[in-house]
């Protein structure tokens, strides 16, 4: 009898053929048609195997399960998903660990050019008509030469390291463990506290986790140590950034402008005050998306299930609990 792999995000039949491409023998695919914990209780009860894309697991969906085996989270970030109900219920969980870093980190750099040259606003108001060379929410920079603060060096944070290199920017980065000598020599990198990147930093780009630690690290008081210049970009989580501080500095001009692909309410809320800033770029939790990206992500979770079903560990470097 075939096993059940159960996508819990809202998705078309069209997505989900794409993945039906890849499906080992002996699995079948199911996938979610609405949003919310009630539709995810009823769709994981019968599975075997279960991906979360964007959508958060409560403790609730999970002790819905009658048979979950894996929980895979496609991408990184787990901190929506209630590790310590899954160990309690002896669900493993697992993530694909730096298989979004190219992408995510492309994204960060595309985010910094659109937010210090206006490509955004200026692409908006031209649709709705507006000619505004003159007439930006702030004045333009180039990305070349400038200050860049990474806030967390992980695979992503890396990555965006090494394609700032080529636009000869000093980089600075904060890490709860700094890189040896080396290793910071060929990034380019030079370690540095908090403080000193937001007061020193022209960008300063977030690919820190959520944690209690990081939870509303970028507030008010930290925008307000930031350049008058400099931009803030986030394509972390949402919470790393307060977004009520984030929506009083831009409007104050503390800072000149912000780049979010993601938010503490996911979707965002379309009377959310985000989307009254003409100095703020949001996308709807973009980065990871690459086409070219699908195909080796999508094999890499499908075989992790197939690990488990043979009665083999999921590779360390992917198993999260």
């Amino acid at each position: 009898m075939p096993e059940t792999i159960c996508l819990l995000d809202m998705t078309t039949p069209e997505r989900a053929d794409r993945l039906r491409e890849f499906l080992p023998d002996g699995f079948v695919l199911t996938h979610g048609t609405a949003r919310g914990d009630e539709h995810m209780k009823q769709i994981i009860a019968e599975a075997d195997y279960a991906i979360s894309g964007q959508v958060g697991v409560s403790g609730d969906v999970l002790r819905a399960a009658k048979k979950l085996k894996l929980l895979h989270k496609w991408g990184v970030g787990y901190d929506n998903i209630d590790i310590a109900t899954a160990k309690e219920l002896g669900i493993k969980v697992a993530r694909t660990t730096g298989s979004n870093a190219v992408a995510v980190s492309e994204f960060a750099v595309g985010l910094m050019i659109s937010t210090m040259r206006h490509i955004a606003y200026g692409n908006a108001e031209l649709k709705k008509g507006n000619w505004r060379t003159g007439q930006l929410p702030s004045d333009t920079y180039t990305l070349s030469g400038k200050t860049v603060g990474i806030v967390g060096l992980g695979a992503i944070g890396k990555n965006v390291a090494k394609l700032l290199k080529g636009f000869g920017c000093t980089i600075l980065y904060s890490k709860r463990t700094p890189l040896d000598a080396a290793e910071e020599a060929s990034l380019g990198v030079k370690h540095a506290s908090m403080e000193d990147i937001l007061t020193q930093a022209d960008v300063v780009s977030l690919h820190c986790p959520l944690t209690p630690e990081t939870k509303d690290l970028i507030d008010l008081a930290a925008l307000k140590k930031m350049k008058k210049t400099a931009v803030l970009i986030n394509v972390a989580r949402g919470g790393v950034v307060n977004e009520t501080d984030l929506v009083t500095a831009l409007r104050a001009k503390e800072i000149a402008g912000a780049a979010m692909d993601v938010y503490e309410i996911e979707p965002l809320p379309a009377d959310s005050q985000l989307l009254t800033l003409d100095n703020l770029v949001t996308t709807p939790h973009l980065a990871a998306m690459a086409s070219d990206n699908f195909a080796p992500v999508v094999k890499r979770m499908f075989a992790n299930m197939q690990h488990v079903s043979r009665g083999e560990p999921v590779p360390p470097l992917d198993l999260v609990v």
